[in-house]
């Protein structure tokens, strides 16, 4: 008789999924100071960080932390814009902002006030952080003013082993890429927003620095002049 599967993983999911899956369950019931399960909360706004720590995406949930996170990390949103935003593959650890004080409030307004008033506070602290000024949101984040936030908690959501091979600079470049050329795709065929126009640079952005960074560690040199350097031609006839 064979021992059943550990959770979040069947007889057909890879060893590195299953492993991923687990430290996702695991990030998900971290406790608070009142001892509560921080993935339980109902309303929360969470961030997700690359492997160099950039922040890459700010989002709200009205349906569960733990609910919403897991669509995003194990690909279950299934709008082809959403699912080329934002690659799972890149997420490394997960910040989140449980806001339990709202379950209590029952004016539906006064909640969602201050649910979007935490996104956009989230979302400055963060743009503050990236190297870039942006993340991959392909929506505009609607302008509130600011809160205070409850203390968030974060964790890492890949294993040490899985790490190892998955934050290989050529590997982040390969998939990175295929990410871009899928977004492309879906701009090229579809009516889109300004937003996420603004994801596709940002993440073209995201790739020009990762491969310079990876040609700089072998020791190779980016061409400035172009054609003359590259070819030894001036291009003069």
């Amino acid at each position: 008789m064979s021992s059943p599967s550990p959770r979040g993983s069947s007889p057909r999911t890879p060893a590195e999924v299953a492993a991923i899956r687990r430290e996702i369950d695991r990030c998900l019931t971290l406790r608070d100071g009142a001892d509560r399960v921080v993935g339980n909360a109902k309303f929360g706004v969470y961030a997700f960080y690359d492997y160099d720590g950039e922040p890459i995406y700010v989002g709200q949930t009205q349906e569960l932390l733990r609910t919403r996170i897991r669509r995003h990390l194990t690909n279950q949103r299934t709008d082809a814009v959403a699912m080329n935003v934002l690659d799972p593959f890149e997420v490394l650890d997960v910040e989140m902002w449980p806001l339990f004080h709202l379950e209590e409030i029952a004016d539906k307004l006064e909640v969602a006030r201050f649910l979007n008033a935490a996104e956009y506070t989230v979302f400055q602290q963060v743009l503050v952080a990236s190297s870039f000024g942006a993340v991959l949101n392909e929506k505009d984040v609607a302008k509130t003013g600011l809160v205070q936030l409850p203390d968030s908690f974060r964790g890492r959501i890949v294993p040490p082993d899985v790490y190892d091979l998955r934050k290989h600079p050529d590997v982040r470049i390969a998939r990175r890429a295929s990410t871009i050329a899928s977004l492309a795709r879906v701009i090229s065929e579809r009516e889109v927003s300004n937003g996420l126009r603004r994801t596709l640079v940002t993440q073209a952005r995201r790739l020009e620095r990762l491969a310079r960074e990876r040609l700089s560690e072998i020791g190779g040199d980016y061409p400035i002049e172009g054609l003359e350097e590259e070819t030894g031609e001036s291009g003069a006839d």
